[in-house]
């Protein structure tokens, strides 16, 4: 094999919540020699994960960069969140990594947590391995592990290695395409050993399938295998590193984070099968000198950071540089990243992770140019529909300014974050990923700008109608004060309307009862009585017919026949049956088939009605269940989906029709909204 010549690149980790990812960063950081003690995550010293929100919540909640050298090269290694809550922070850096490893257990009934980031790499086209993390802990076989992820991943898992057992535990491993075997020792490099002897058969059989899986990509090795002509190693290795840079392979590699098991080989493979950086830039669509940005972040007094990655050229402190607007912004400082600490650098070369200081106006996915161009990056991520949501509003009045101002700061660093405003409720809507993702988020603002906020459920928009019909109703107002008085006397007809068909008025007048000028005010009173109807809700779909009334020549006005309008309305919806009508909600639930009894059962509970069940385009086992639910019942339906199914769960909602509700929950509702006299 041909040593690589000395390149920069960038690795993701990516894997399920618990799976060991920050501990393997700390494993890649120590075993290189950047770090003189390795973290953890209980101590609570990792250089990921050192936010105090993460500390705070033992999880990781944004991306974590780390760097370090091994043979010569220089590696960036993206720590990202397991958790589909936070998820969204790594959406755009994904696309500019060189390779992902999928962390994940060994546990063989844990597999399912690992298709939808394989589904993610598989989409935007980045080559992945795997590494079984905590193979210490391991009962199973790897081969029951690799049955059950293969459904998974539409790329085959390569086995790599095959484990060595001792007394019921992973002892060590046999790598398959060196042929050579190797024991751990902790906190050293492994052992290099012979193949032990009751092996020999288990390591043949298993490199003949892994060199099976290969041939189906390569016509001269099928030919090979079909002629028991054993494959020189050095083509081995060639067909590994070429169909694992082309991501036409998914090769697994096991060992244990917590212990440097297997972390020293998993290094060496990287080494050579992770692709060069061009792979990435010719992804993303840039030429010339271009740095991506995947990541920005206000950091107090520092300003903003931009964290890119040089996918081309060279790139100087000070250099300017031009953004897909064809904005002009430089680079005011240009920082290396470990974890929270920054180290100021004077350049950084292609494949290299940076943080640049003061691009103000830089966004997550843009490429910035150094040569003048303004270029757009071929790659977006999905956007990420919300899916929990909580009012709020600033515990102290005299922050209302600065809490808009600090919101808008947390949604550009975190754009599965969004803000709305509600006017029916007039309320202030934060929307997330979920409880803990929105948590975090008001941490930050207290952490970072000061503003306290509180937090609750939002308001639902319940609506009244009516059944019955209200005929020849008169709203009088009469006022005598001194001069001119006031003075607009109305009658008229309400009917109810189909349901969703909104509110129409109709002039009948005749004679000039009510003279045509005043008209338009009579409609504003009745609007202005249908915003809190007899329950307490606005109400909707009816008709209201002006066909009658009075007026005075001195003591008329607009302001009269506004009062009368409102007061027939408000007197003529007492007579005539309101009804309470409640959203229903279109809802499109995505969850593993093994969770779809108890997703229905769950449906049931907040009064939904199943409409229908499908299996998942192009996931296996999962399902996809059309809903309709009570969009007062859907708060925090994402809690129960995602305690099901492992978190997994996911749906998309959406208006469709407002329904009558009776009976005891409608009362309630009722009840909560009338205020006393």
């Amino acid at each position: 094999m041909t040593a690589k010549a000395k390149t920069a690149r960038t690795i993701a980790l990516v894997g399920p919540n618990g799976s060991g990812k920050t501990t393997l960063l700390e494993s890649l950081l120590h075993v290189a020699g950047a770090t003189d003690r390795q973290g953890s995550v209980q101590s609570g010293n990792t250089v990921g994960d050192s936010s105090p929100e993460a500390r705070a919540h033992g999880q990781s909640v944004e991306i974590n960069v780390g760097h370090f050298s091994f043979m010569d090269d220089r590696y960036s290694v993206i720590d990202c969140p397991g958790s589909v809550e936070f998820a969204a922070d790594a959406d755009f850096a994904l696309p500019a990594v060189d390779l992902a490893l999928v962390v994940t257990d060994a546990e063989p009934e844990k597999a399912v947590l690992l298709q939808p980031v394989l589904k993610d790499l598989e989409r935007l086209g980045v080559p992945h391995a795997i590494f079984v993390n905590k193979i210490d802990q391991a009962h199973g076989r790897i081969r029951d592990l690799l049955e059950a992820l293969q459904p998974a991943s539409t790329v085959p898992l390569v086995a790599r290695q095959i484990p060595i057992w001792k007394d019921d535990h992973v002892s060590g491993f046999v790598d398959l395409a060196l042929e050579r075997a190797f024991l751990y020792r902790p906190g050293q490099a492994s052992e290099q050993i012979a193949i032990p002897a009751d092996l020999a058969e288990r390591e043949a059989e298993a490199r003949f399938h892994m060199l099976e899986q290969m041939a189906d990509f390569d016509d001269e090795l099928m030919e090979q295998l079909l002629s028991d002509i054993t494959p020189s190693q050095d083509a081995v290795f060639a067909d590994l590193i070429k169909e694992t840079r082309e991501g036409l392979i998914a090769p697994v590699f096991f060992g244990s984070a917590q212990n440097g098991f297997g972390v020293r080989r998993l290094l060496k493979a990287l080494r050579h099968d992770t692709p060069d950086c061009e792979a990435a830039a010719q992804r993303l669509g840039a030429e010339g000198d271009c740095v991506y940005i995947f990541k920005t972040a206000h950091a107090g007094q520092a300003g903003k950071l931009a964290y890119g990655r040089v996918l081309s050229g060279k790139l100087n402190d000070g250099a300017e540089l031009t953004l897909p607007s064809g904005a002009k912004a430089r680079a005011s400082g240009l920082f290396e990243v470990q974890g929270s600490a920054t180290r100021k650098i004077a350049s950084a070369g292609a494949g290299e992770v940076v943080a640049i200081g003061k691009l103000e106006e830089a966004r997550a996915g843009d490429l910035v140019s150094a040569n003048g161009r303004a270029k757009k990056a071929l790659v977006a991520p999905e956007h990420r529909e919300p899916v929990y949501a909580v009012a709020i509003a600033s515990a102290d009045r005299k922050d209302d300014v600065r809490l808009s101002g600090s919101l808008h700061k947390l949604i550009e660093e975190d754009p599965s974050l969004e803000l709305a405003h509600d006017a029916a409720s007039n309320e202030t809507l934060l929307k997330g990923q979920g409880e803990t993702h929105l948590k975090v988020a008001v941490e930050r603002l207290k952490r970072r700008y000061g503003v306290g906020v509180t937090m609750r459920k939002p308001s639902t928009p319940y609506r009244e109608t009516i059944r019955r019909k209200a005929s020849g109703v008169r709203g009088r107002h009469k006022k005598q004060t001194g001069g001119h008085g006031q003075f607009g006397d109305v009658v008229v007809d309400i009917l109810p309307r189909e349901r969703g068909a909104g509110f129409a008025f109709t002039d009948k007048i005749s004679g000039g009862v009510v003279p045509r000028q005043w008209i338009p005010a009579v409609e504003d009173g009745v609007r202005d009585a249908m915003e809190r109807g007899p329950l307490g809700f606005p109400v909707v779909d009816c008709e209201v017919i002006l066909h009658d009334g009075s007026y005075h020549a001195v003591d008329s006005s607009e302001l009269a026949f506004r009062t009368a309008g409102r007061l027939a309305m408000s007197e003529g919806l007492k007579a005539c049956d309101a009804i309470l009508l409640e959203p229903i909600e279109k809802i499109e639930i995505f969850a593993p088939s093994a969770a779809t009894s108890k997703i229905t059962s769950a449906i049931s509970g907040r009064r939904g009605q199943i409409l229908g069940y499908d299996t998942r385009d192009g996931w296996a086992g999962w399902d996809r269940i059309e809903v309709y639910l009570p969009q007062a019942e859907r708060h925090d339906l994402i809690v129960e989906l995602r305690s099901v199914t492992q978190g997994l769960g996911g749906y998309r909602a959406a208006f469709d029709h407002m329904q009558e509700l009776s009976g005891r929950v409608a009362d309630e509702i009722v009840g909560r909204a009338k205020v006393p006299a």
